[in-house]
């Protein structure tokens, strides 16, 4: 541990020699050491008694937004001390980020950051010469224009807007920022002495920190932001504070504007009953749209990680009505967001929750086998689920199974491997304890963290230093509504099968007293990956293929893990591939591969056909809360809203 905290203290003071360097840099070409910085010079100039008066009044505002902030946190902290736990333990702010990033500087080798810091101090003193020798040579003569975005030694999506290179000072600022981003993801990949695992990791960290040193993240470095303050005279500060403080207050970094979605009225809407319930999830059957069905029905397996209405957003993007309307008989899991009650709940629970929930269908509509699809960690249960109904002789009660982007065989799991070290176990271990349930505002900022700059420091720029106005988006909604983890079951996955990889080891695991070997699976599949996809990457996805026994049918689709899954035909977007399935490789599939336009779930439905094409009346049952049918309440039921 103390090796660990010298390492967090060199990579500390690495970063601050950086951020110093950045704000000397800008005060040297700005008019030296002693003058005014450049914001201060901007804020300065021109301003009369009137506007001095706005300007005072938004300061007064954001200094009360803060006191009024900091009220709100010590009431909480005493409330929490009085109920006998610990004041902001477990208490989980918009920068979560940065203590997933911080726990990863343990890998870190110390020499890195010296070198870094050495070269970065003399990247910056050139730089800065450059500078000066530009500014005397145009000292009262015509102002040198700003160069296109193209002419620049480096692109960068972040800095486009042209007032990053209208200034010189901002224009060497991000030039230099990621000429030493990009030095310091080489200088991980020349470093020798590392194992493949633990280099992977330090590339990690090492890209989530640079994303973090982004000039354009503070606002005396943006441009943009600086041009903004000063024509709003600071009114986006203060609706940023307001952003800032609200997100603080809630513990989550938020996205989208939290009032334009509500669900059973925009979201998660199409009609249909909760028909069977436990302390674990409840069973959701949606109405039918077409006079017949499919005789075999569908039970849909959804991650619960998140809300199952990923799969039923805006009814345009809705893969459950698109396959009501197909003709099939649907219903959803909608599990239950973690409480103290579950603090013993164990991967056994859901395996036995899915079992559970296809003998209830069965039952219900007097079947003797149903269809399946199991989504991310669901489907990563499912397989479980097929290999210890296969073991008891019970396969028969499954008539296919699909797959969105789950995986079985972690070895190439991607980068959420780098959350699975014994630090990061440990970490998350405190994190749930007392309380039997990991807080889902972790697993949203370790996502948020695998795409840092999209989810995380895009949105503190907008949000809280432009002060933008939330964009109203369905699929942001939906991710950041997030659910609560069984502490005990969530420790277990990611030991048992991220680091020790055991579930493709036959009967290394077991489920409810049966071992589980998924070599013995012999149910036809249907898997689906994502081409982009960082949280179950393609070649991850893809190994099922190699422990299965039963027939496969494989497919890759366009984009990633949400986008790649959602993709309804209406949208005419992405494509897929299919090809070969029994290739040995993913590489050799692709080769073999046939690439389609658009949606892949025509291609889907026409799978489910070969499997069983007889039709029945959609009457009775198959029409749930009609006459004679007892149900618990209207879909989407009270479980996904429970917070």
């Amino acid at each position: 541990m103390a090796q660990d905290n010298d390492l967090m203290a060199a990579a500390g003071d690495s970063l601050k020699g950086f951020f110093d360097m950045q704000s000397e840099a800008l005060r040297a070409m700005t008019g030296g050491k002693g003058a005014e910085s450049l914001p201060e010079a901007l804020m300065a100039k021109g301003i009369d008694p009137a506007e001095m008066t706005e300007w005072a009044a938004t300061a007064a505002q954001l200094q009360q937004l803060w006191l009024d902030f900091a009220t709100h946190q010590a009431q909480a902290a005493a409330e929490k001390a009085s109920q006998g736990g610990m004041a902001g333990a477990n208490l989980l702010d918009p920068a979560q980020w940065l203590v997933i990033s911080q726990s990863m500087l343990g890998h870190m080798p110390k020499g890195l950051f010296e070198a870094s810091a050495k070269l970065a101090q003399d990247q910056m003193q050139l730089w800065t010469g450059m500078m000066q020798s530009f500014a005397s040579g145009v000292t009262g003569g015509q102002a040198s224009a700003a160069p296109e975005a193209a002419a620049l030694p480096k692109s960068d999506r972040r800095f486009a807007d042209p007032a990053w290179r209208e200034h010189p000072a901002f224009l060497l600022l991000h030039q230099t920022y990621l000429m030493l981003a990009d030095y310091f993801r080489k200088a991980v990949k020349g470093m020798d002495g590392l194992d493949k695992t633990k280099r992977q990791q330090l590339d990690f960290a090492v890209t989530a920190l640079a994303e973090a040193m982004s000039p354009d993240n503070f606002l005396a470095l943006n441009p943009v932001v600086l041009k903004r303050t000063m024509e709003t005279k600071g009114a986006n500060l203060v609706r940023g504070m307001q952003h800032l403080i609200n997100d603080m207050k809630r513990g989550q970094l938020t996205h989208t504007d939290p009032d334009a979605f509500r669900l059973g009225e925009n979201l998660a809407a199409s009609p249909g009953k909760v028909v069977h319930e436990t302390p674990l999830y409840q069973l959701i059957q949606y109405s039918p749209s077409t006079e017949e069905v499919l005789e075999v029905p569908l039970v849909i397996f959804p991650p619960w990680i998140n809300r199952f209405y990923i799969l039923d957003l805006t009814p345009k993007k809705s893969f459950i009505k698109w396959a009501v309307d197909q003709g099939i008989s649907v219903f959803v899991v909608s599990w239950k967001s973690a409480d103290e009650s579950m603090a013993e709940v164990v991967w056994d629970d859901y395996i036995r929750a899915q079992i559970e929930a296809i003998d209830h269908v069965r039952a219900r509509l007097d079947v003797p086998a149903v269809h399946t699809i199991g989504y991310c960690v669901a489907g990563t249960t499912l397989a479980a689920t097929l290999a210890v109904l296969h073991r008891r002789g019970e396969a028969d009660k499954v008539k296919s199974a699909t797959f969105f982007t789950a995986q079985v065989d972690f070895e190439k799991s991607g980068d959420l491997k780098h959350f699975i070290d014994e630090g990061q176990l440990e970490m998350i271990g405190k994190l749930s304890s007392g309380q039997g349930y990991l807080d889902g505002r972790y697993l949203a900022a370790t996502f948020n963290a695998l795409r840092g700059r999209d989810l995380i420091w895009n949105y503190v720029v907008n949000n809280y230093l432009l002060g933008e106005d939330y964009p109203a988006f369905d699929l942001l909604h939906w991710n950041g509504d997030v659910t609560n983890l069984p502490a005990k079951w969530h420790q277990a996955y990611l030991r048992d099968l991220y680091r020790d990889n055991k579930l493709v080891v036959p009967d290394a695991l077991e489920a409810d007293g049966t071992p589980i070997d998924l070599t013995r699976v012999a149910t036809p599949s249907f898997v689906q990956a994502g081409r982009e996809d960082h949280i179950a990457p393609a070649e991850s996805v893809w190994r099922i293929t190699q422990h299965f026994s039963g027939p496969i049918e494989f497919l890759l689709a366009g984009s990633g893990h949400i986008a790649g899954v959602v993709n309804p035909p209406s949208a005419g977007k992405y494509q897929y591939w299919v090809g070969d399935s029994t290739a040995p490789s993913l590489k050799a599939f692709v080769e073999s591969a046939t690439e389609h336009p658009g949606s892949w779930w025509p291609h889907w439905l026409e799978w489910l056909h070969k499997q069983s094409d007889t039709r029945v009346a959609a009457t009775g049952k198959r029409a749930p809360g009609g006459k004679g049918d007892t149900v618990i309440e209207d879909a989407p039921g009270r479980y996904v809203k429970a917070r």
